[in-house]
């Protein structure tokens, strides 16, 4: 290189140096993200939460403990995650690797033939030569990170590499939520078959009762066909209720990573939820919720990409360096057959047919784009707590009402059916429909109970539990 081109590439390094931090620009979350009042209706200052609980503590069912860690251990989805980690892993270092020069080693015989035809021979007389040239040699390249344009590619991989941490931690975070809701599902299934083949014992019996009060002639021929009627209108409700276990636990198995069979479970009386559910400040989604952090890498991704295309409208500084052995005779290829050269070379973008700047342009769209998706997720989380804890809280308020409620259709089934036994003030459609508001009742409050162990569920996976 000449004097004036070292003495230029000198001014554009410190130029560089001087403007390089308004070029490229250090991530800060935008200020304006909106990240308050996300929970209708509450507005707590307490930061305790329960999302800061492990799941182990969450759910206090053995079995379904053991479930949830044989979905974590088995899973397929979630493996799939955990091999996104590893391929993000492996960019992420060669973005590191960018820092440092290239390496080659070249090694090489070369045969070249010449004719001589035509030089002064007689005619007809046609010489060639052969020669071989032997060659070893080592050539390194190496660009400098003038402008950022190899920091903003590593900052860009590391945000992408933590993003698909923060999926894993979101799909393991759904997982759980999906065996705890499917376990207790199940739970529910089984309640409500017991109490419905509890039932269509007593309907049988009642059949028979039925049948000995028309022998008396206390009731009609009518009586005892509706009270066949209501037998069989619990009959009908138990194939139903078996498939949708066999269903439910066949979901269950895919959650697990299994083939479908039966799951080893506990009773739905026996579940009892922690006592304390806070919900803390909604801000605190930006660092419990797996995929608002997903979110927000992807949207440091996208602005590192935008750092990195505004690096092309300058140029760039790149070194080579080469050496080694070259000669005709491998006798004497380590004597007097060294050679070396050092360049140094600056490239300016001048025309590129518009590419810098759509390249810029796309990127700055992208990044825009990145951010609405950052703020839906907020939106998104803020939604699905909120609906959580209303499900909860209205779960809870029905509570002592359908006790109350079931407990009366009880006392109004005996009556009637005392009343039909002993005297002629009822009739058997009064006892059918006291039978038939009762299973009714008895079935939403197994629902009631289902709805507020899923909300709590559902809840806890809202606020981001499962994942620390």
């Amino acid at each position: 290189m000449t004097n004036s081109s070292n003495k230029y590439i000198l001014m554009v390094i410190a130029a560089a140096l001087l403007s390089a931090c308004s070029i490229t620009k250090k991530y800060e979350r935008p200020a304006a993200l909106s990240t308050d009042k996300l929970y209708r209706d509450e507005a707590s200052a307490d930061t305790t939460t329960i999302a800061d609980m492990p799941w182990q503590s969450v759910f206090n069912d053995e079995k379904l403990n053991a479930l949830i860690q044989k979905g974590l251990d088995q899973n397929l989805n979630l493996k799939n995650a955990i091999e996104n980690i590893v391929q993000a892993r492996a960019s992420l270092r060669q973005s590191k690797l960018a820092y440092y020069p290239t390496l080659q080693l070249d090694a090489s015989a070369t045969h070249t033939k010449q004719s001589e035809a035509g030089l002064n021979f007689p005619a007809g007389i046609n010489i060639n030569t052969l020669t071989t040239t032997y060659k070893l040699g080592v050539s390194t390249s190496w660009e400098a990170d003038i402008w950022g344009k190899l920091s903003s590619s590593k900052r860009a991989a590391l945000a992408s590499y933590l993003a698909t941490d923060a999926a894993k931690q979101a799909i393991q975070t759904q997982l759980i939520s999906d065996i705890a809701n499917n376990y207790f599902m199940l739970l529910a299934y089984d309640k409500s078959l017991k109490i419905t083949q509890e039932t269509l014992e007593s309907r049988i019996k009642n059949v028979e009762t039925i049948k000995a009060l028309k022998e008396g002639a206390i009731v009609t021929g009518a009586a005892v066909v509706q009270s066949e009627a209501n037998q069989h209108a619990a009959e009908v409700l138990i194939p139903d209720l078996k498939q949708s276990i066999r269903e439910t636990e066949n979901a269950l198995n895919i959650l697990l990573g299994q083939a479908p069979g039966p799951i080893d479970r506990g009773e739905l009386e026996t579940q009892v939820i922690p006592e304390n559910i806070a919900i803390g400040v909604s801000s605190q989604l930006l660092e419990n919720r797996p995929d608002v952090r997903q979110a927000e890498f992807n949207f440091r991704v996208a602005f590192e990409s935008t750092n990195l295309a505004k690096t092309y409208f300058y140029p760039s500084l790149t070194l080579t360096a080469s050496g080694g052995f070259s000669n005709l005779e491998l006798k004497d290829f380590f004597t007097n057959s060294i050679f070396y050269s050092i360049i140094g070379g600056l490239t300016q973008p001048i025309f590129n047919q518009g590419k810098n700047k759509l390249r810029l342009t796309t990127a700055q769209s992208q990044q825009l784009q990145a951010y609405n998706n950052f703020q839906q997720s907020l939106l998104t989380a803020g939604q699905e707590v909120s609906n959580a804890l209303y499900s909860y809280q209205m779960a809870v308020e029905k509570e002592d009402s359908r006790k109350k409620q079931i407990e009366a259709l009880e006392k109004a089934v005996d009556f009637t059916q005392q009343l039909l036994e002993y005297s002629s003030a009822t009739n058997y459609t009064d006892v059918l429909t006291s039978e038939q508001n009762l299973l009714a009742a008895q079935l939403s409050g197994i629902n009631d109970n289902l709805q507020k162990l899923q909300a709590v569920v559902n809840l806890y996976r809202a606020l981001g539990g499962g994942w620390k």
